[in-house]
């Protein structure tokens, strides 16, 4: 799994994994915080939060552009300071509601920019690692392994901004409770959610330290088509045809999925509204497990440690591999074991179970994947998205099958809550659509950096990102309908995008070999 990777990956996963951190540890309670600072409605939280959304995916395509022509690492160093002064911006706090709604705004503005100079960029240059021959084969799996990286880092972020919320609440005796709306209450909980937003400060020098520090390990890569006639390296030379067969190939595949990003990234919004008004958030049982990070985050190692006490070419890594699983799978028990008989939740706690089954779930994603290509049987990535829009309307199948016999949220009074559903239906929701996201999202970025032509490789990730930032928009819609249509109807329109973007891309499974041969 981990062998024969360049060693650049390894630094620039976790340069990313420090970013996502503190990007995931902000998006986790900004609706929430929104709703505490300024009294909005869901619409009004859904909205911004969409519109932020829809600002960081659709930058990339201006980095992109910029990159192609100064080059990919300086629009990455230009991002992460950018960013920086952005979450700077968002941790300031101010008791006036005006200025706190300008400074906000701004903050925003500059993490979107910042984020446009760095992520789609440093993908290129995660791709440009296996322009050669040398690791070209490895190319998906690659992917799939800096994807989970990504998630480590949006696995804990959730668990950090409760404790940081949980903290401060303390500091004025109070504990987290999702019915209180008394003025004081909000305006403590604001202040704690403000914090938040100074984690990714410190996130951002944490990636910062380690790109600059291992930058040795892929500066090779970090070489546009215009600076390739200085360094020994090879570009392919495609024909006119062939360039403006394979951009076609990928605005084509940038349209389809921009309706599984609009379905999926319900996390923030509409699937946290959920967790608000309708689930149960004193948790008892064996469901405990799932809200005590670090006895998943041990189970998530053992994961890989388990595969690798399979894969080790020696029985004595074999038995230390086997060891070490056990251990750990202790360990995660032990932890579990010392929680109290019940654990408060919140409703941000439920956006740490997507990054962690993709943690998890990668080895055998990688596992099943790189099995069936050995046997002849390789499946190509617009199949993959094909196959993550069915399984995507599944998920929504089951938060609409929990919804059955629910008051609509505009049926509900103010303020007032259904707490009566069993957090696994929502964590149920999760656990197939991140079977969803892992067959379409590496897989997504991985075809745009082997088809996309030499000379517009920023550009296109670029695109990519743009037709994430339209489904992030476009995203806001179940938060509009949210206090005006019956609640099932919310997860069928999802459902219904799904579906039809899924058939849209089997359609087009034909056109898109030819014109990617």
């Amino acid at each position: 799994m981990f062998e024969g990777q360049p060693k650049g990956l390894w630094a620039l996963a976790l340069a990313n994994t420090g970013e996502r951190f503190g990007y995931y540890t902000m998006l986790a309670i900004f609706t929430l915080f929104m709703q505490a600072k300024f009294g909005w409605s869901e619409a009004e939280a859904g909205q911004i939060n969409a519109i932020f959304l829809a600002a960081v995916y659709f930058l990339p395509l201006l980095g992109g552009y910029l990159s192609d022509k100064i080059g990919y690492g300086k629009c990455v160093t230009i991002g992460m300071f950018v960013m920086f002064l952005g979450y700077l911006g968002l941790a300031v706090p101010s008791k006036d509601l005006d200025t706190a709604k300008s400074v906000m705004l701004g903050g925003l503005a500059l993490v979107s920019i910042g984020t446009g100079l760095f992520k789609g960029n440093l993908q290129v240059l995660v791709g440009n690692l296996y322009d050669d021959p040398k690791y070209s084969a490895k190319r998906d799996s690659a992917f799939s392994l800096f994807y989970m990286a990504i998630n480590i880092g949006a696995m804990f972020a959730p668990s950090m901004a409760k404790w940081i919320t949980n903290m401060y609440l303390s500091q004025y005796g109070m504990v987290y409770d999702a019915s209180n709306t008394s003025q004081r209450y909000l305006e403590i909980l604001s202040g704690g959610y403000g914090l938040c937003f100074g984690v990714a400060c410190v996130s951002l020098v944490f990636s910062a330290v380690i790109y600059f520090a291992f930058r040795g390990w892929f500066k090779h890569a970090d070489v546009t088509v215009k600076q390739v006639q200085n360094v020994d390296v090879k570009v392919e030379e495609l024909s006119p045809k062939q360039t403006r067969d394979r951009i076609v190939a990928l605005l084509l595949v940038f349209f389809v999925v921009i309706f599984f990003w609009m379905a999926f990234h319900q996390n923030g919004s509409a699937l946290t509204f959920f967790a608000k008004k309708y689930t149960n958030l004193t948790v008892e049982g064996p469901m405990r497990f799932g809200f005590n990070i670090f006895s998943m985050a041990l189970v998530a190692i053992s994961v890989y440690t388990g595969f690798a006490s399979f894969q080790s070419k020696t029985n004595r890594g074999k038995s230390i591999c086997s060891v070490v699983t056990v251990l750990l799978l202790g360990a995660a028990y032990a932890l579990y074991s010392m929680m109290d008989s019940k654990t408060m939740a919140q409703p941000s706690d439920f956006q740490h179970f997507n990054p962690f089954f993709v943690v998890a779930l990668t080895p055998f994603s990688m596992f099943l994947f790189d099995t069936m290509a050995r046997k002849g049987h390789e499946v190509s990535a617009p199949t993959r998205i094909a196959w993550g829009m069915l399984i995507a309307a599944l998920g929504f199948g089951v938060v609409t099958m929990a919804s059955t016999g629910l008051t609509s949220p505009m049926d509900l009074a103010n303020g007032q809550t259904q707490s009566i559903l069993s957090p696994g239906w929502l964590i149920s929701t999760y656990l197939t659509l991140t079977f969803a996201e892992l067959l379409l999202s590496p897989m997504g970025i991985s075809f745009v950096t082997k088809v996309a032509p030499p000379k517009y490789k920023g550009l296109m990730m670029g695109g990519w990102f743009v037709a994430t930032a339209i489904g992030n928009y476009a995203s806001m819609l179940p938060s509009m309908l949210w206090n005006k249509i019956p609640l099932m109807y919310n997860w069928a329109i999802l459902i219904a995008l799904c579906l039809i973007s899924a058939f849209l891309m089997f359609a087009l499974l034909g056109k898109l070999k030819k014109m990617t041969a």
